[in-house]
């Protein structure tokens, strides 16, 4: 370190310009440097300084939500909301499509890149992610390795069973207005492989739980050759003759669901939970 005549320093005070020597890299105009007094220090130092700049980088790249979507145009930073709408039948995809680009908003556009009739899949995750989208799902599931792929990539999935729900959400969320709301969390899946009539229980689902639990306090989707066919609460989870709360993956259970009898062997059950949330 030497000063700007060349001299040799060991120390330097505030406002006391100053060039060093030995930087394995050159900084940058405006860096801020930290005099430690030791190595393990300094590294610690480093090591958070890469954490803040990846946490920089994640930031300037996040894929846009509802959560987000308000802050974002706030930003200046984005003048169209891209969405993906899946639907059970082209009907209900065209009325989703045609309220959305209805929703009036000075600051963005809405922007329908792909309409389609199904379950939601990979190929539409992939869509959003290259276009950064949200994917809307009305009266229709998620596939779980899009489910996945979602997660992983940041892609936000909405689904509703009432159309007037998804135009609020999104018309608040464009106003920084979003009012306390309910929310699906899936907690894991079971497979029903055999199905009993009981006279005094009604139908009861024997199944193994595949991934994650189900708890006795959720609800089921019921998804019968790749298509939801009801979506009801538990009305009681057993473990043999037991009442439990909760049976994890890998466990065998019994099930059975409120007003609803029509189970057969092969239907895959998705099950989550209902809880508040505050925007």
């Amino acid at each position: 370190m030497t000063d700007y005549r060349g001299k040799k320093l060991n120390e330097a005070g505030p406002s006391v310009p100053v060039e060093i020597m030995g930087l394995d890299a050159a900084p940058m105009s405006g860096d801020l440097f930290n005099a430690v007094s030791d190595e393990k220090l300094a590294r610690q130092l480093v090591e958070q300084r890469k954490e803040e700049a990846k946490e920089e980088e994640f930031k300037a790249f996040q894929k846009v939500t509802l959560d987000t979507l308000f802050d974002t145009l706030q930003d200046g930073e984005m003048k169209e909301l891209n969405i993906i709408v899946k639907a059970d039948v082209q009907g209900s995809v065209e009325a989703v499509k045609q309220s959305f680009l209805k929703i009036d908003n000075d600051e963005v556009r809405v922007n329908i890149i792909h309409g389609g009739v199904g379950i939601i899949n990979e190929s539409d995750v992939m869509l959003a992610n290259a276009s950064n989208a949200i994917i809307v799902g009305f009266a229709t599931s998620v596939d779980p390795v899009a489910k996945e792929s979602a997660e992983r990539d940041g892609i936000e999935i909405k689904t509703y069973d009432i159309i007037y729900d998804a135009i609020e959400d999104i018309e608040n969320a464009m106003r920084g207005m979003r009012a306390p709301k309910y929310r699906d969390v899936d907690t894991g899946t079971a497979e029903v492989r055999e199905v009993y009539k009981i006279s005094s229980a009604g139908t009861i689902a024997g199944s193994i739980v595949t991934s994650g639990n189900v708890r006795r306090d959720g609800k089921i989707r019921v998804i019968r050759d790749g298509e939801q066919v009801a979506d009801v609460e538990i009305a009681n989870l057993k473990r043999f003759k037991d009442d439990v709360k909760e049976v994890s993956s890998g466990y065998e259970c019994g099930i059975s669901l409120v007003d609803f009898d029509d189970i057969r062997e092969g239907d895959v059950f998705e099950c989550y939970v209902v809880e508040e949330y505050r925007d």
